[in-house]
């Protein structure tokens, strides 16, 4: 009786009365048990099957890594979250590098870094801050701290090279900022490990607030009961991952032409409209728990991944380039540079205090304006695309 009503419900998108069939006519007669047991179950496969089937790519792989979460821990969720919410920049990047497309690569990778602190943060505080206008809304200070301190040491990895290139002070012009910037990396990657080590086994007791607020939400959630097993969703994360690889070839090469038919700016493209379609995922789920009051989560979800990407996809990136034989390096030119360092210190500075107002909130996102309206009017001198 299960697989038919399950057959009947993935083939289906129209809700089937349960008492207008024969099979479930036979289900009335067994015990009051087993009459509400496959109701609920085959309600709960339809609707995994349409979070799958119908919803976007994001979406897809947020509910998957959020399935996978329930068995993993909400500290090692929320890093999976940041991981797979970042798997399609990414997976874009790698496709984009190894096509020499280096400067697609530092512009997309940097509008994700300035996307997640300025709008995305900024959204989450001003509604937030309207919602619950009554009263201050709070977040793990020291959590907070300990991600803005990462993000200032990615800005002085990505600086050096900038600086050592347009001030002209390099030992071997072209070669020494290549070089300086796959050390760095390598020495970015050492410190993400060792910040994963202390999130996740040295220092747990300063996460503990950032859990609670998770768990203690659960009981009103109805989606805080797992809708998949452990090995499901790591199947649809492999799946979905290798469909987003695909795909992502595709969006690459239509950079150019969205640029020539639009006429705007390859960098504007690259650092403002394709970080905000890529994350809309990241944007909602940041919004809706600042709308809950659970700042812990949008903290982790906003900063999280602006760290995970600065200290470790851009370092990553690198790497990749030193084995392809490209010459990604660290310098992302001066003005994006400066973009990067001057959004780091206003957001370090907001978050500095613990709390969080619409005020607040309405500072990131006219600060992203400005961020927006300046890369919409910048051209890019560099010739490495």
């Amino acid at each position: 009786m299960g697989p038919i009503e399950q057959k009947i419900d993935l083939d289906s998108d129209e809700e089937i009365p349960f008492s207008s069939t024969p099979v479930m006519r036979k289900v009335h007669a067994f015990d009051s048990e087993t009459t509400h047991a496959y109701p609920h179950a085959d309600m709960a496969n339809s609707r995994v099957f349409k979070q799958i089937r119908m919803g976007p790519l994001s979406k897809r792989l947020g509910f998957a890594t959020e399935q996978l979460a329930f068995y993993t821990g909400p500290t090692v969720g929320g890093l999976l979250n940041a991981t797979f919410g970042n798997a399609t920049e990414m997976i874009i990047s790698i496709y984009a590098l190894n096509n020499g497309m280096i400067r697609v690569v530092q512009q997309s990778l940097l509008g994700s870094i300035l996307s997640n602190m300025l709008l995305v943060l900024g959204c989450s505080f001003f509604i937030g801050g309207i919602i619950h206008h009554k009263k201050v809304q709070v977040f793990n200070k020291a959590s907070a701290v300990v991600n803005s301190g990462l993000l200032l040491m990615a800005v002085m990895g990505i600086m050096f090279p900038a600086v050592l290139h347009f001030t002209r002070t390099e030992v071997h012009f072209g070669k020494s900022e290549l070089a300086l910037s796959r050390f760095s990396s390598c020495v970015m990657l050492i410190a993400y490990a060792s910040y994963l080590f202390f999130q996740l086994k040295s220092q747990v007791n300063l996460y503990n607030p950032f859990d609670e607020e998770r768990g203690d939400g659960g009981d009103s959630d109805e989606e805080e009961a797992p809708e998949l097993t452990q090995w499901e969703a790591i199947a649809w994360l492999a799946i979905l991952t290798i469909w987003v690889s695909l795909l992502s070839g595709y969006l690459v090469d239509a950079i150019q032409g969205a640029s020539d038919s639009w006429n705007m700016p390859v960098s504007f493209i690259s650092v403002i409209l394709l970080p905000i379609v890529g994350n809309a995922t990241e944007h909602g789920s940041a919004i809706m728990f600042a709308m809950k009051d659970k700042l812990d989560i949008t903290i982790g979800v906003a900063i999280g991944s602006s760290t995970q990407i600065s200290m470790f996809v851009i370092p990553f990136c690198v790497v990749v380039g030193w084995f392809m034989g490209q010459p990604m390096d660290l310098n992302f030119q001066l003005f994006e540079t400066a973009s990067l360092f001057i959004a780091v210190l206003v957001v370090a500075f907001m978050l500095q205090e613990g709390t969080s107002n619409y005020f607040k909130g309405l500072m990131l996102i006219l600060g992203y304006l400005i961020v927006a309206a300046s890369f919409y009017v910048h051209v890019d001198l560099s010739n490495d695309d």
